[in-house]
């Protein structure tokens, strides 16, 4: 199959990324996908990894799951080129990775329940219609702005800035709450795609940092595991616009520099925190950024192409860039499937993703 061609994913077929041995399959009686790989492993070549019984019967689950990829496309740019970056990660082994990814519309669905799902900052509702109100107006002028072809991105950057700031400005006046907060996401259409908490959960138990940056709202982010998977993960941090309360539960500030869409790169990552359990946590960010420091091969999940940058601040030597392309696909189809190795399109589920870092933390026997 030809770089960038489309292949239907025929209901019956998962993905093959999850290598297994022939004395204790996770996936029996699976046929391969061959645009995925370009060439078949050799017989004598095998790849096990232990797992936690709960993580295993976790991805056992996929071969069953999977299935829902039935409706959705996959893209890959070049499968020999993405073999040789699976090859190198993989022989550098799981000490080696870490993984970067977007929140909106990546980790989380774009379709909720037959309507479009919200993001962590338009989902919030402040409890005061006036203050609503003016954020709208504030997303109605600078919208446009953000997604214009012809302004150069060094005047976006700073029209952002502007909308950032005046946004957390308006938060601060009208008196948001973090009780306002829980309600909104309560209310909220937002959910997370099938499959992230197994990705999570398998990253987690092979100890394998997870940074999601995010231009939304840290305490937000926060308060959506919370409520949606009432958990949070060790091994998870968030890069995003932390709140200040006062003890009310008042806003009251914005911690650090600001984070919009066109600076949430690594090279923010002395704001990296982790997710906290409840509300009131004081962690302090890992400053030095020393959990990914010596993590210099990368798999990044984006659904957006100015996602790619979430790895500039980084040195990496081997990058997986997996895009989720949810709308606008015939026009959008040939930028991603340049910019990405892997393209999962429809607003496909993450397993795809669980089978490509099960892979990656494979050994060779």
């Amino acid at each position: 199959m030809t770089p960038c061609a489309l292949q239907r994913i025929n209901p019956t077929t998962t993905l093959p990324l999850l290598r297994r041995t022939a004395t204790a399959p996770l996936f029996p009686s699976i046929p391969p996908f061959s645009f995925l790989s370009s060439t078949s492993p050799s017989p004598h070549l095998r790849f096990s990894f232990s797992l936690s019984r709960g993580v295993a019967h976790a991805l056992h689950k996929t071969r069953c799951l999977c299935s829902k990829l039935s409706m959705s496309q996959v893209v890959v740019r070049d499968p020999d080129v993405l073999e040789r970056k699976k090859a190198s990660i993989r022989d550098a082994g799981p000490g080696k990775l870490q993984v970067i990814a977007d929140f909106d519309g990546t980790l989380t669905k774009y379709w909720c329940n037959g309507v479009r799902g919200q993001t962590s900052h338009s989902l919030l509702q402040q409890g005061n219609a006036e203050y609503d109100a003016k954020r709208q107006a504030l997303y109605e002028y600078y919208h446009p702005l953000e997604i214009s072809p012809t302004i150069p991105i060094e005047e976006k950057t700073k029209l952002m800035e502007e909308w950032w700031e005046k946004t957390h400005g308006l938060l601060i006046e009208g008196g948001l709450t973090y009780d306002a907060i829980k309600k909104s996401v309560a209310d909220a259409s937002i959910t997370f795609r099938d499959g992230v908490v197994q990705l999570f959960e398998f990253l987690e138990e092979k100890d394998i940092p997870v940074v999601i940056f995010s231009a939304g709202l840290a305490d937000i982010i926060e308060e959506v595991f919370r409520q949606k998977l009432h958990r949070s993960f060790k091994n998870i941090k968030i890069v995003s616009n932390r709140m200040q309360f006062d003890e009310s539960g008042r806003l009251v500030a914005f911690k650090g520099k600001t984070i919009h869409v066109f600076n949430k790169n690594e090279h923010a990552i002395d704001m990296a925190a982790p997710i906290h359990d409840k509300f009131g946590s004081s962690d302090s960010p890992d400053v030095n950024g020393t959990f990914v420091k010596d993590r210099t091969n990368i798999v990044l999940l984006g659904d957006g192409l100015g996602d790619l940058g979430m790895s500039d601040g980084v040195s990496f030597e081997h990058r997986i860039a997996v895009g989720f392309l949810n709308s606008n696909i015939e026009k959008s189809l040939k930028d991603y499937s340049e910019a990405f190795d892997i393209v999962f399109l429809n607003d496909a589920p993450m397993w795809g993703v669980v089978d490509l870092v099960s892979e990656l933390c494979s050994m060779k026997q």
